[in-house]
């Protein structure tokens, strides 16, 4: 590929560029949506995948839903270039199973934006999603495609010679996820090494995880997704400071500052 950017390859034109960012979706969701992958149509002949491409800037979404009138996206990618040509931001990724029941966290009891509960919150449907085995943020259960996506990312990425994928984890059980896929730190590492020990027996946080609330059960400290939870419901005492991370194309950087017992 001899374009080095996303800026770049969105002034290609619109079919090869088109044919280049298809290569982002994972190829299972096709037969799984029963979409057709040189069409994008599904089985009623609606337009069920959308490529946003401008040219004025250096970012791309891909977004694929069952139907073009759902309310939730199967698959939302978002990558955007850096100042260093050697970076690429992966900004934002959704992966929903529609035919998993829906939580409206994303919703507060006022019908405002939470922005997946990051800035405002709907606790009684968080009750019921953490009930049900999601993790903070999640509306819908996923559908465990992050690994093939993520190869498909450091694809993409090596074919534009792109030596590094940076994120932002929106929740402490994000951070842990992208560790195991082979992420270090930019920024945060101390942060999730202290709320690490915290949790331990002996710990500030070990403490708090005292059954006060619904999110702070006495063996949720163990999970991740119990530690997850604790941190959503403001069990740190300050809003959640999203770490930065990085990946090496095709290495893994081998860090764990998780030492409970499972997801």
């Amino acid at each position: 590929m001899k374009n080095r950017s996303i800026y770049e390859l969105n002034h290609l034109p619109p079919p090869e560029r088109t044919k280049i960012y298809r290569s982002l979706i994972p190829l299972s969701l096709f037969s799984t949506l029963g979409i057709d992958r040189n069409t994008f149509l599904n089985r009623q002949g609606e337009k069920a995948v959308e490529f946003h491409t401008p040219e004025s800037h250096g970012f791309v979404s891909i977004d694929v839903k069952q139907s073009p009138e759902d309310q939730d996206s199967v698959f939302f990618l978002q990558l955007s270039d850096t100042p260093f040509l050697d970076n690429l931001e992966l900004s934002f990724v959704v992966i929903n199973d529609p035919r998993g029941e829906r939580f409206n966290i994303d919703r507060d009891p006022q019908g405002r934006d939470t922005l997946f509960g990051t800035t405002l919150r709907n606790v009684a449907e968080e009750e019921r999603a953490m009930k049900a085995g999601l993790s903070p943020g999640q509306v819908r259960p996923g559908l465990r495609l992050f690994g093939e996506m993520l190869s498909l990312l450091e694809r993409f990425a090596a074919r534009l010679g792109t030596s590094i994928i940076s994120c932002e984890a929106l929740f402490y059980h994000n951070a842990i996820k992208y560790e195991q896929y082979g992420f270090g730190y930019l920024e945060g590492r101390r942060m999730m090494e202290e709320i690490d020990r915290e949790f331990l027996p002996g710990g500030s946080l070990y403490q708090k995880m005292d059954d006060s609330t619904p999110f702070r059960p006495r063996g949720g400290k163990k999970t991740v997704r119990g530690r997850s939870w604790a941190i959503q419901d403001g069990i740190l005492g300050k809003p959640w400071p999203s770490p930065k991370l990085y990946k090496p194309v095709g290495k893994k950087v081998g860090v764990n500052t998780f030492h409970g017992q499972g997801f």
